[in-house]
């Protein structure tokens, strides 16, 4: 079901279908990102804590952004990627637009798990049609190039959502980007092809997964890994029912209820994804790179949710003001990030394959110190300066140094995807790419916007309108705890590699 017509192997081409993949990429983190610029009027109109802000902006999205994304990818490695990415682009920008006419919190929850659903088709389709558009050794880069699309759908959403909210409202915000996805996704339906897979790979005698491992092995780990989900699932299920209708108080029936489902989901992906967790769960350098992802996206993505909130409360910004200054950060900071992260691990990887991980683990140590530095402009300032300087001397160095942890905060996108595409054969990277991002969503995303929102609210009565600067002290850790899961995964990976 894939056209591998001629164009696909001109260099020009190739090089057209990245920049469309980017704009896809960048529309599906405009959507997901642009509730963070809308937190004050979101939470203004829904009268929300930042601990119920965190929970519509992380578990919402990522329970089924995370767990939808393996039944999706594993229908991406047998059918059409285009066709999977074109419809998921429509679903979730939809969903976005009818976020603007919720009349609840609860309403706005539900649409928001639909943007998940949605986005949940997005990624990891695009990841394999890039590795089968590029060779090896420019894999890197073109993911990292493909990853351009974080920082600038972050910054167009910051930019965009900011701006319409500060003049129109909330709503129209919502409507405007939803609106734009469903214009452009005919475009990538009518104008990029699916390649051949794996046609810049070493070719091998066994192409079809059924052949890629012993069946006793590909049965064992993912039943093995399906078979837990679905025990802790049912569990879960049993006590929401004895809450809701035996009057049993063992918590949140409905909480209950919902992380069940979730277990269910995910149970039901392992076994979808049954072979390709075979190949894929022995392996170290996959659990060491999928968690250590997963530590450094809790920082990653729950800190680029409430910089903007930080941003009024802390430096006395406006809603207008955070727009254009926030996205100025995450557009410059991003993309020299993102494209050094791949650049310098292709070129480290010729002296070995641990440079995918190893490159960003270094960068993670940087990013802590710096983001505190940052936080911190005033302070600085004053060493030097009587009295601090100027709000804009303050705003300026702030700016400056800030670039620099968000580069740094990006750089393993392009070396740790272009690894997880090497764990496994070609015909199990959506699959394999889908795994990877369960664990580094599920974590980053529902754990990290959630983490500093409830944090936030826990050091409220000592801190006051400062609680969620100390919050984001706090999670400055998680980026430790990455650093040294990849440090392990540079040791491991040379010998879980695979041409």
């Amino acid at each position: 079901m894939t056209d591998q017509a001629a164009p696909t192997e001109r260099p020009g081409y190739r090089f057209y279908v990245l920049g469309v993949l980017i704009l896809i990429y960048m529309l599906n983190f405009l959507d997901r990102q642009i509730i963070g610029i809308l937190a004050a009027p979101l939470k203004a109109h829904f009268n929300l804590t930042d601990t119920q802000f965190g929970l519509l902006g992380g578990i919402a999205f990522a329970s089924v952004y995370s767990t939808l994304a393996i039944p999706l990818a594993w229908l991406a490695d047998r059918f059409s990627r285009v066709w999977i990415m074109t419809g998921a682009l429509a679903v979730w920008s939809g969903f976005t637009a009818l976020c603007g006419v919720a009349g609840s919190f609860g309403q706005l929850f539900l649409f928001r798990m639909g943007v998940g659903v949605g986005e949940a088709g997005g990624v990891a389709p695009a990841y394999s049609l890039i590795a089968d558009y590029f060779p090896p050794h420019q894999r890197a880069r073109a993911l990292a190039g493909f990853a351009f699309g974080i920082p600038l759908g972050t910054a167009a959403g910051t930019l965009v959502g900011g701006l319409l909210a500060a003049r129109y409202g909330w709503q129209t915000a919502f409507i405007v980007v939803g609106l734009l996805g469903l214009v452009v996704a005919p475009v990538l339906r009518l104008t990029v092809r699916d390649p051949r897979r794996g046609a810049h790979d070493i070719v091998r005698s066994a192409p079809a997964e059924t052949s890629l491992a012993p069946p006793a092995t590909t049965a064992g780990k993912g039943w093995l890994a399906g078979q837990i989900a679905l025990g802790l699932g049912a569990a879960l299920m049993l006590l929401a029912a004895a809450g809701r209708f035996g009057g049993l108080e063992i918590g949140n029936p409905l909480v209950l209820a919902f992380g069940g489902g979730l277990c269910l989901v995910i149970s039901a992906s392992f076994f979808i994804a049954r072979r390709t967790c075979a190949v894929i769960m022995p392996k170290p350098s996959f659990w060491l790179m999928a968690l250590g992802a997963a530590s450094s996206s809790v920082c990653g993505y729950g800190v680029a949710g409430w910089l903007p909130l930080f941003f009024m409360r802390s430096f006395d910004l406006t809603l207008t003001q955070v727009s254009w200054y926030y996205s100025g950060i995450a557009l410059i900071g991003g993309l020299l990030g993102i494209w050094l992260g791949g650049v310098v691990a292709d070129r480290l990887s010729r002296r070995g394959k641990g440079a995918y991980p190893l490159t960003p683990a270094i960068a993670f140590l940087i990013s802590a110190p710096l983001f505190l530095a940052a936080m911190n402009s005033p302070w600085i300032i004053g060493l030097v300066l009587p009295g601090g300087g100027t709000h804009f001397q303050q705003l300026a160095l702030a700016f400056l140094i800030f670039l620099l942890p968000t580069g740094l905060n990006l750089a393993w996108l392009g070396p740790v995807t272009a690894a997880v595409q090497h764990l496994v054969p070609a015909p199990m990277r959506s699959t394999a790419s889908a795994l990877f991002l369960l664990f580094n969503n599920l974590l980053g995303i529902a754990v990290g916007f959630y983490y500093f929102g409830w944090m936030s609210d826990l050091l409220a009565p000592r801190f006051g309108d400062e609680s969620l600067r100390w919050a984001i002290y706090t999670g400055m850790g998680f980026y430790l705890t990455a650093s040294v899961l990849l440090i392990a995964a540079s040791r491991t990976l040379k010998r879980d590699w695979v041409d």
